[in-house]
């Protein structure tokens, strides 16, 4: 997902803050019967587009795996709470995404006709530069509405906690406060916070609470701001190459710096597949031993491509060819669905897993639903 317009550090705005509601734990019928209602202003299929994309009759697609039905996580959807947004400066038509500013009838129309039986919620960190008490009522009012979404259609939401990360310490509160209070299932993060990368040493109070409390952090880049002018032209290359790389160079450092050695129980997901890093891994172990004088005496207690396997990643990777190699370099244990949705990016992502050649029914399974249900706490 691609923000059109920067944040304002200037930006001002005044809003009452939004009063958290006790969720309300309706049964999967009712929820179902949500999503099979019609709604006004629905999609047409685009030129091009198969019409089985579009909501047409409300039908739930269900997925069979081996004679097994397999309830399917996506674990890469976005949304944008357009009040918090404000606060911010923002519109929810900075974003790309249509219906980003919805969580209901609508979205789930569309997850029914694309065989997604639930999501895990986030929103992309657009606050990383705003001051503390502003990010304090921005992150106050996406939590509790993340919350509400998952209360109200508790067979359909999960959601990662936004956090603060410019401020540490705030950060640990929220993360503590979105997965204790409000049954949020982790926190979704950028791939650097304001030019800091999160190996930096003020950030370990925040991963030693994610590893206590034993929640996922999903890792989604904002491109990578050193490079903007050599991004511009043709191809949105901000995004292209800029999000990828993003996540190559936070994953990296993560490594290098031996924040994964501090942290061993630590749980992370990258989307798009993990970036660059496990298409070119055994580069990383080669890297010391070509060039000892770039060695800070950091001792890692494996080979950095060891530390891949230990990590998960999303299936964004388009490709049955780059899925297998995905999970050639990582292992299918560690893959997950993303479809990024509703960036329209890819919205076969179940086909995209159930057709690859050289997968066992099992690790069809596993990639579908079942390592995201064990990461988010979800029962199938």
């Amino acid at each position: 997902m691609s923000t059109r317009a920067a944040f304002d550090s200037s930006a001002a705005g005044v809003m009452t803050d939004l009063a958290f509601v006790e969720c309300e734990l309706l049964g999967a019928a009712r929820a179902r019967g949500r999503a099979q209602a019609p709604a006004r202003g629905q999609a047409q299929a685009k030129p091009g587009q198969p019409r089985q994309a579009t909501a047409a009759a409300g039908r739930r697609r269900e997925v069979v795996v081996g004679g097994r039905r397999v309830k399917t996580i996506d674990v890469h959807a976005h949304c944008v709470i357009p009040e918090a947004y404000a606060l911010l400066g923002l519109k929810v038509d900075d974003h790309r995404g249509p219906g980003i500013g919805e969580v209901g009838p609508r979205r789930i129309r569309e997850m029914d006709a694309q065989g997604i039986d639930m999501e895990a919620l986030s929103i992309n960190p657009a606050w990383y530069r705003a001051e503390r008490d502003l990010v304090t009522q921005v992150i106050k009012i996406q939590n509790e509405r993340l919350a509400e979404f998952c209360g109200k259609y508790p067979d359909r939401f999960v959601a990662f906690a936004s956090v603060a990360l410019q401020f540490p310490d705030l950060a640990v509160q929220q993360l503590e406060e979105g997965v204790k209070r409000l049954g949020l299932r982790g926190a979704a993060v950028g791939a650097s916070v304001a030019g800091d990368e999160f190996s930096d040493p003020k950030f370990h109070p925040f991963w030693a609470k994610a590893e206590e409390l034993g929640v996922l952090i999903f890792i989604h880049p904002q491109s990578t701001p050193d490079l903007a002018k050599r991004f511009k032209g043709n191809g949105w290359l901000a995004n292209t190459i800029g999000n990828p790389l993003d996540t190559t160079i936070a994953l990296s450092h993560l490594i290098f710096e031996g924040t994964l050695d501090r942290f061993p129980r630590l749980k992370i997901c990258s989307a798009h597949g993990g970036g660059y890093l496990p298409s070119y891994a055994p580069r990383s172990d080669n890297s010391l031993r070509v060039a000892p004088d770039m060695d800070t005496g950091i001792k890692l207690k494996k080979k950095p491509t060891e530390y891949l396997k230990t990590m998960y990643y999303d299936t964004l990777v388009f490709t049955s060819e780059a899925l297998r190699h995905l999970a050639a370099e990582v292992g299918v244990s560690q893959l997950v669905i993303g479809t990024d949705h509703p960036i329209p990016w890819q919205d076969k992502s179940i086909d995209h897993i159930l057709k690859a050649p050289g997968f066992s029914d099992a690790d069809r399974r596993a990639m579908l639903g079942e390592t995201a249900a064990k990461l988010l706490k979800i029962k199938l």
